[in-house]
């Protein structure tokens, strides 16, 4: 993945939210919803500017981009740089994992997901937040200017594709939220 786009273009990204808040505040309401309570050992992986992990309590973030890693930052997020397909933490290390709109940036989910479920403790929770491929969140920003620029460069999946990453990397869906093409899973390591 071209991260170089995130690194020129982060105020752009960022600024999304503010122009988007019902949308943004939706995800944020659904995704709330099927996280467990963060504690200390609660991680965001691809944090971005810290949109979703600062204001659901998370402490701890993973990015790659330096630039939104520091928004993050600013927002009290405490961010590592790395990527998800090898994540610089311990193995048990993590209580629950979120990643949001990240699995389509992804150059290998499988391995991302393997990576995910070594990092948490057993029964431990990953919930995922993705663009669902062919749906109307997708379909829409593909074509939305100031979303183009980063979304030209991801790969969709379905709901059945990313359900089908997380059988094969060890873990038990437990609660599934989706609508307008943007969905939500809950998924505990086993």
């Amino acid at each position: 993945m071209p991260w170089n786009v995130f690194e020129r273009f982060a105020e752009e990204y960022d600024r999304w939210f503010e122009e988007h808040r019902a949308e943004y505040h939706a995800e944020l309401a659904r995704i709330r919803r099927l996280l467990p309570c963060p504690d200390a050992r609660a991680v965001e992986v691809g944090v971005g500017s810290g949109r979703f992990a600062a204001p659901l309590g998370i402490p701890f973030g993973i990015e790659p981009s330096l630039a939104l890693g520091r928004m993050a930052r600013e927002r009290g997020v405490e961010v590592i740089r790395g990527r998800a397909e090898s994540l610089p933490l311990r193995d048990g290390s993590c209580s629950s994992v979120l990643m949001v709109t990240v699995v389509c940036f992804l150059d290998d989910p499988v391995r991302a997901f393997h990576e995910i479920h070594r990092i948490l403790v057993p029964g431990g929770t990953l919930v995922i937040g993705f663009l669902e491929r062919d749906g109307e969140v997708a379909r829409k920003y593909l074509h939305d200017e100031g979303k183009h620029r980063f979304l030209s460069r991801a790969r969709f999946y379905s709901q059945n594709d990313i359900l089908e990453f997380l059988r094969r990397t060890g873990f038990c869906v437990v609660d599934v939220e989706s609508g307008a093409g943007f969905s939500v899973i809950a998924a505990e390591a086993g």
